[in-house]
């Protein structure tokens, strides 16, 4: 196999811990070696969680790589098994991948001879057709409400939070005359391609660099997405 021609994608499931765990298990038992798993929150009020009866709004984040052609095989099969059309389940995606290390791209050609993926041509897609995109917002810490605030008045849905630390070059904000704060929250918004320049434009006037969030936007092209 010729891996220069190989596309690999980013996997990543959005769920509560409970439907994480059996995701794991998975992931485990189909051999993909790189993955990450993280704790977060999601954005819904507590007065929708009253509403349903829920206590927590605790999720957990897990990622791996694989395959193109391996993908959308995996947003179907934790579709099924999950349910993720369930309310209060979760949301899986892929993102592309641009580039690999070399160890990578090892790992994913053993798999890849060992399993037999289908190799997709280039742009093929039989889910979505690109028509989500992954707005990423990075704040200061407890800035992840007006993140949301803004998001949701330019047509977001929901949004996942990741607690993180930055790392501080003191000679960069010297410079640049800033005050950076180590504790950092990522924003997670899944939102449609239509609305992404409307949500990241009202999320960088009200929790921009020149606000007290100090924050920052971007996005990531989405492949396929199931859980919505």
């Amino acid at each position: 196999m010729d891996t220069n021609k190989r596309a690999y994608q980013m996997l990543v499931l959005i769920a509560t811990h409970k439907l994480v765990d059996k995701a794991t298990e998975l992931f485990l038992n189909m051999n993909l070696p790189i993955q990450y798993r993280l704790n977060a929150e999601g954005t819904a009020s507590s007065e929708i969680l009253d509403a349903l009866g829920l206590g927590s709004v605790d999720k957990s984040v897990l990622i791996s790589t694989v395959p193109q052609g391996f993908g959308e095989q995996m947003l179907q099969q934790l579709h099924n098994q999950l349910r993720l059309d369930a309310v209060n389940s979760g949301i899986a995606f892929t993102i592309p991948l641009t580039g690999a290390s070399n160890l990578m791209i090892r790992m994913m050609t053993k798999i890849d001879e060992d399993n037999e993926f289908p190799q997709q041509g280039k742009g093929e897609n039989t889910m979505t057709g690109n028509k989500h995109t992954l707005v990423i917002a990075i704040v200061d810490r407890g800035f992840s409400d007006d993140v949301m605030v803004a998001a949701r008045a330019a047509g977001a849905g929901g949004g996942t939070v990741i607690h993180s630390r930055g790392i501080e070059n003191e000679d960069a904000t010297g410079f640049w005359g800033l005050s950076v704060q180590e504790e950092k929250e990522l924003v997670l918004i899944l939102a449609e391609v239509e609305n992404k320049v409307d949500i990241m434009r009202a999320i960088s006037e009200k929790c921009g660099m020149h606000s007290e969030a100090k924050g920052l936007v971007m996005s990531l092209p989405i492949d396929a997405v199931m859980g919505i």
